[in-house]
Parts: C-alpha cells; sequence; structure tokens
C-alpha cells in the first residue's frame, strides 16, 4: 500500500501546489480523503472558480505538467464546480481485497518478527530497518524449511508463481 501513498502524496502534493501557484499564496484549501471500497478518492477543494488548463510544456519548462501527472498516476479525475468555487478529483484503485488481506497479515507478521529479534514496531515503518527485517524473516524462513527437509528452490518458485498470477488478476 505504500505505493498507493506515495502517489496520493504526489497528487496532493501537485494540487496544493497548483492552489499557492493559481489562486493565491494563503488561500484555504480543503483536502477530502475518502476510501471506498476499491478505490481511494482525492479531492482538493479551493476558493477559485478557474478551471485547471492542461498545458504541453517544453522540456526546458519547470512547471505545467501537474496534469500530465494526475492523469498519469489516476485511470479517472476531473474537476467539479462546487458552492464556493472548484474541487478537482481522482481516485487511484486499491489493491484487490485477497492482496489487501495479505498485505495485512504481512504486516502482522512483520510487527511481530521486529518485536522478536528487538527492534521496536514503530522503527519497521522506516524502510532501511523494514528490508533489513524483511530480509531477515526471509533468512529465517529460508532456514526453517530446510531444516524440515523441504526444496527451496521448489518453494521460492511455487510462491513467485503465485505472486505473479495474482499481480496479473490484479
Amino acid at each position: 500500500m505504500s505505493a498507493l501513498a506515495d502517489e496520493a502524496e504526489l497528487i496532493t502534493t501537485e494540487l496544493a501546489s497548483n492552489v499557492i501557484k493559481h489562486v493565491g499564496q494563503g488561500s484555504a484549501a480543503t483536502l477530502v480523503l475518502d476510501v471506498g471500497a476499491d478505490q481511494l478518492r482525492v479531492e482538493l477543494h479551493d476558493k477559485s472558480g478557474k478551471e485547471p488548463q492542461r498545458l504541453s510544456p517544453t522540456c526546458d519548462e519547470e512547471s505545467g505538467r501537474g496534469l500530465q501527472l494526475l492523469a498519469a498516476l489516476s485511470p479517472s479525475w476531473g474537476t467539479i464546480r462546487t458552492t464556493a468555487g472548484k474541487a478537482i478529483w481522482c481516485e487511484l484503485p486499491l489493491p484487490p481485497d485477497e492482496t489487501r488481506r495479505r498485505i495485512q497479515r504481512a504486516t502482522t507478521v512483520m510487527e511481530t518478527y521486529g518485536l522478536a529479534v528487538g527492534s521496536p514496531t514503530a522503527r519497521l515503518t522506516h524502510r532501511p530497518v523494514l528490508e533489513d527485517s524483511a530480509t531477515s524473516l526471509i533468512l529465517d524462513l529460508l532456514h526453517w524449511l530446510t531444516a524440515q527437509g523441504l526444496d527451496l528452490d521448489d518453494i521460492l518458485d511455487r510462491a513467485q508463481t503465485h505472486f505473479e498470477a495474482a499481480a496479473q488478476a490484479a
């Protein structure tokens, strides 16, 4: 889900920057995040009725790519007029339920594993600690599988096959 959080953060930053640049510094804006069953809707409301303009900047220009970025990251987006101005919205698809269930299960395992090896749970949100913890957990699982007399290559191949099939289905 961190990829979705990164995309939502990038979109929010871009939309907020556009409010500052085009509506005015210090202008009020409201961010609305709405999590549905299969999508995250991001809306940024401002008090300007001015419609955003999709530009075609040259390579040398430093700005003007905001709506292109929004369109690249979100399969659906748009602008709606509100009584106070407008809202620019986009919808980011959430992973399928099965993927979310697996991610939640892995999160629980990683948090429990972090506590077992003495790493504070809160630190697992930092990427280097998370990568080290995941690597250690996988290494421990490989040792455990070997101790059970199982074929590591077969298990890793099956896991990769299942992962790729789930990724293609999504």
